[in-house]
């Protein structure tokens, strides 16, 4: 019997909340210095660990979030106005993902943007489907595929928008993660006293669910609660799995979570 090939070194999912690259208070505003920084911490983190395996995404900030809402894109496009706006929130993200390319390739990064509507598939606004295959190719040429929240065709909305964690939380189950890392402008998750919460687990959520509020700015894919409640769900799926919301702001932060374990910001798992 021949020997089993190597297991892979661990992925991890890195997502770029679209508060942290760009203002989501200002139309097509980017924040260059934020972007560069983020982009030469994870070429630091690359050069430190040959080995890294990175899926990495971006949310929208202001680019998609303004247009979507003007015209209820997530809830669903059926006419030609509508479909219209379809189009327009699809061009502004693919437009933000060649910024976050172009900084990631000058900081020596081997990014490649891989467009969800080409390989996503919704129904009734929840991922059906999401092809792998180009993902799983990037990876083994040591690439960085780069995601971001996107229009996607939908089976009973017509369109609908998905944001960059439903997709990656799609992914997890065929790519299995060990680690899921949210980058956002803001430490972790606070409670009601504005104390940062180490961690969250589904026993203590509904203890600190109060204290959540919707997102800064226009977002039509939901604030924190949203998202935790979203994290909370992954980690009762997949208990093996760590999950981090953090600052991106500041200086170390992801190059330190990228080549290390680290307990900054607000852990989310299963258990205590």
């Amino acid at each position: 019997m021949l020997p089993r090939p190597p297991a892979p070194p661990p992925l991890i999912f890195l997502k770029l909340g679209g508060s942290l690259i760009r203002d989501k208070t200002a139309v097509s505003t980017i924040r260059p210095a934020i972007l560069r920084q983020l982009a030469g911490e994870i070429a630091s983190a690359r050069a430190q660990n040959p080995e890294l395996r990175l899926l990495l995404g971006h949310g929208g900030g202001s680019f998609g979030h303004v247009a979507a809402a003007k015209h209820g894109t997530r809830d669903g496009v059926k006419t030609a106005v509508e479909w219209h706006s379809f189009a327009l929130v699809h061009a502004a993200m693919a437009q933000l993902n060649q910024l976050v390319i172009k900084a990631l390739l000058d900081a020596g990064v081997p990014a490649i943007g891989l467009q969800p509507s080409a390989h996503a598939q919704a129904s009734d606004g929840a991922l059906v489907h999401i092809t792998t295959a180009p993902i799983r190719a990037a990876l083994d040429a040591n690439l960085v595929p780069v995601i971001y929240g996107d229009t996607i065709f939908d089976d009973v909305r017509g369109g609908t928008i998905l944001s960059t964690e439903e997709l990656m939380v799609g992914l997890v189950n065929e790519l299995r993660p060990s680690r899921l890392l949210l980058a956002g402008e803001t430490m972790g998750v606070y409670d009601e006293n504005k104390t940062l919460i180490p961690t969250i687990t589904p026993a203590n959520y509904a203890t600190i669910a109060p204290a959540l509020r919707g997102s800064r700015g226009t977002d039509v894919t939901g604030g924190m609660a949203s998202k935790v409640e979203g994290m909370l769900a992954l980690v009762t799926a997949y208990p093996s799995l760590a999950i981090r919301i953090f600052s991106g702001m500041e200086a170390g932060n992801v190059e330190g979570l990228l080549v290390g374990s680290g307990r900054i910001g607000t852990g989310i798992k299963e258990t205590t």
